[in-house]
């Protein structure tokens, strides 16, 4: 990261169907980029076990860890930031703050709540909603724009869609597994 661009480029997000291969996933991620634990799949117990194991290879790599859930609760299990819909964010000091967005509406939210950091999605059809409409990269051109921070490209990324979208920051869960 740096000052001009705070936001690693590359964002690992995690889900029940990527769970076994996290580990190597977080492995070949190059150094200094992200992970998004998310893991909404478990119960408390394992949720927290499981965010340590995969915490302690992504520190290795020198990623941030960002936990999808309340503010305490990444400050609890010593996550970098959170995740979430832009109105749920809170304001805990020392922690990143990266909402989720699918339109404009929620685009603008994330500007009111100060989030370090907007995950725009779907940008492309995704396993995670089949048949689902996707922004493609004009609408998502056309939303990005109006974010007053960083946007982070999600939504059936691979390194080969993120060169044809030209976007400095993406995000993924099986591009990335």
């Amino acid at each position: 990261m740096t000052r001009a661009n705070p936001l690693p480029a590359l964002w690992l997000l995690s889900d029940a169907r990527n769970d076994a291969g996290l580990e190597a996933a977080l492995i070949r991620l190059p150094r200094g980029n992200a992970f998004v634990f998310r893991h909404y799949h478990l119960d408390d117990k394992a949720r927290r076990q499981r965010f340590e194991r995969l915490t302690a290879v992504a520190r290795a790599g020198e990623h941030l860890v960002i936990l999808s859930g309340p503010a305490e609760l990444a400050q609890e299990w010593g996550a970098d930031g959170i995740y979430g819909p832009p109105e749920k964010l809170g304001k805990l000091p020392g922690l990143l703050r990266l909402a989720a967005a699918h339109n404009a509406r929620e685009i603008a939210l994330a500007n009111r709540a100060g989030a370090h950091g907007v995950f725009l999605s779907p940008v492309f059809p995704t396993r995670s909603h089949p048949g689902g409409e996707c922004l493609g990269p004009e609408k998502f051109r056309e939303l990005a724009v109006q974010a007053e921070m960083p946007v982070i490209a999600l939504g059936g990324m691979t390194a080969e869609r993120a060169r044809h979208l030209d976007w400095p920051r993406w995000a993924a869960i099986d591009g990335l597994s």
